[in-house]
């Protein structure tokens, strides 16, 4: 793949890299140095930034000075940003990055309960958290927890929207959970309360894969967690299994996944299709200077036909995909979805994604920023800034998410079994495949719409996140 292979950036400019590559800053700047020399090197926006112009400062000292005016590199960092919030919302700093190099290989410290946050319906200021899915293997599996169970108090004091995130999301080792009954919508506490402690997990995203027999129809269904590089083998080996067992339709269940790595994503797609290999997949928009001097070829994704070790990709071949998708399915998932409907017929089932269409890379205190090479010893600081945006075969993307073809929202109180064919979501997503029928979907016991306001995945450095991969020599 070329898109990792970038050094040309470092070779083709020698007036700009004076000005963004590494070099030595006074030890009481020398993060704040990195940050500014970083993202004025990469920053998708930075021609819309004024303070990381390349004219900006006409010196070192000048610059030197100019940052020494920020104590906080926090501070420093989204200051920078171009229009937090509303256009960046997505490029994070943090203080270490073997934590973030973890988090981007699946290892988290987690109880393995992986939830929803909800507001009551009837209570604004209340909410309650209800299980999405258990990882197997975890202290939340070995308690009993189970998908669909309801917590509205944890340490005993009822969740609310201002407190829920320093109750749940401490640096506590363990909290204690209060099952509730659902009430529709108003959740009202048991005397049931579960004790989970967090411990370093690696999460397999390739959390169900079963082929299903729909009077004699062979439907494959992935339920897929994270595009995890760490896994593909296993993502691959998921796809072996359902050529094995005679699958001619796929259901892709990307409800809860944030996303993650773009050459996963670019593995996947020829997992499912296998007939366009090195057909370009999705292209990468960078920022201005880096478009004028890159190899054209460089800012392509293609079909890839192997993965590591030169191991051939599974392929289905297919020319019609199925995905389940809730407002929790951002960048790599909206990806893999938008760079296929240029080649066959996608249909998604649940509600409109996120709307996540730009992608970041890690950047180290280090003399070309994407290597550890000679990194700077003295801290583990690292920032993963959004560097590019990235649109399909046809130049587009879904800035505001992408429409479901069929629209069912997930009913809190009746969320079902996951894999189950009677599942709410897989079920309907089952009925698209065998009638065709596209029409909209209610729950018929459920005239109200709770809101979700926040997830569990919410609380990783990897939230939301889609990052390409640069050369790490």
């Amino acid at each position: 793949m070329k898109y990792y292979k970038l050094l040309i950036f470092f070779i083709a400019l020698p007036c700009f890299i004076s000005c963004s590559s590494k070099d030595e800053a006074p030890s009481d700047i020398e993060i704040n140095d990195f940050i500014w020399k970083g993202l004025n090197a990469y920053y998708l926006w930075q021609g819309n930034v004024s303070d990381l112009s390349d004219r900006r400062f006409s010196s070192d000292p000048q610059l030197y000075s100019y940052l020494s005016g920020f104590g906080d590199p926090n501070t420093l960092f989204e200051s920078l940003l171009y229009q937090r919030g509303t256009v960046d919302k997505w490029s994070w700093i943090v203080d270490d990055y073997i934590a973030l190099e973890q988090a981007f290989q699946g290892t988290t410290q987690t109880t393995g309960m992986e939830f929803g946050v909800v507001r009551y319906r009837s209570q604004a200021d209340n909410v309650f958290g209800y299980v999405r899915y258990v990882v197997p293997g975890t202290d939340a599996a070995d308690k009993g927890v189970t998908r669909g169970m309801i917590f509205n108090e944890v340490n005993g004091i009822q969740l609310t929207e201002s407190n829920y995130r320093s109750l749940l999301y401490s640096n506590d080792s363990s909290f204690t959970i209060t099952i509730a009954d659902y009430s529709t919508g108003n959740p009202m506490a048991t005397t049931t309360t579960i004790t989970l402690t967090k411990n370093s997990y690696t999460e397999n995203p390739v959390h169900i894969a079963k082929t299903l027999d729909v009077d004699g129809q062979k439907i494959g269904y992935l339920m897929y967690n994270g595009f995890t590089s760490s896994f593909d083998s296993q993502l691959n080996d998921a796809f072996a299994q359902f050529k094995s067992e005679g699958a001619t339709e796929l259901i892709i269940d990307l409800r809860y996944n944030g996303g993650g790595s773009v050459r996963t994503a670019t593995r996947l797609g020829s997992m499912i299709t296998g007939q366009f290999p090195n057909e370009v997949f999705a292209k990468q928009l960078w920022n201005q200077k880096y478009m004028s001097v890159a190899n054209s070829e460089s800012l392509l994704d293609r079909f890839p036909t192997v993965i590591e070790d030169n191991k051939e990709i599974n392929s289905l071949n297919l020319t019609k995909i199925y995905f389940i998708t809730t407002k929790s399915s951002a960048s790599a998932s909206e990806l893999i979805i938008n760079s296929l409907i240029p080649y066959i017929d996608v249909s998604t089932v649940g509600t409109t994604t996120h709307g996540k269409y730009v992608g970041s890379i890690t950047l180290y205190d280090s003399p070309t920023f994407y290597s550890k090479n000679n990194i700077n010893q003295n801290h583990n600081w690292a920032m993963q800034p959004i560097v590019l945006e990235i649109v399909n075969k046809n130049n587009q993307n879904q800035k505001e998410g992408i429409s479901p073809t069929v629209e069912l929202d997930e009913d809190h109180g009746n969320l079902g079994v996951l894999g189950e064919v009677d599942e709410p979501l897989l079920e309907r997503t089952i009925q698209l495949i065998t009638t065709g029928s596209r029409a909209s979907s209610t729950n018929s016991d459920l005239p109200f719409k709770l809101e979700v306001i926040d997830n569990s995945k919410s609380n990783t450095p990897t939230y939301n996140n889609m990052y390409v991969t640069l050369n790490r020599n």
